[in-house]
């Protein structure tokens, strides 16, 4: 389908600090107000996808030091003096 508007200056502007082409966020903004979504979003992942996704999040886990029994003030600030 094919529509002709005038669009308000304001939007071009905001397409334009999106980095998108006009058209482009037109169709993003009539998809989140209509509930249409693009491809792939909103598509249930596999297990091996989120466990995939779960190691990319623990990925350098070792390096975080361990938290202190009681965390002070000082503590909070020790590298900040």
């Amino acid at each position: 389908m094919e529509v002709t508007v005038k669009i308000p200056d304001q939007i071009a502007v905001r397409a334009k600090a999106r980095g998108l082409r006009l058209e482009a966020y037109i169709e993003e903004i009539l998809a989140q107000l209509f509930g249409a979504t693009r491809p792939g979003v909103g598509k249930p992942r596999t297990p091996e996808e989120i466990q995939a996704w779960l190691d990319s999040l623990a990925q350098f886990s070792e390096k975080i030091p361990p938290l202190p029994e009681t965390i002070s003030r000082e503590w909070i600030y020790q590298e900040h003096n």
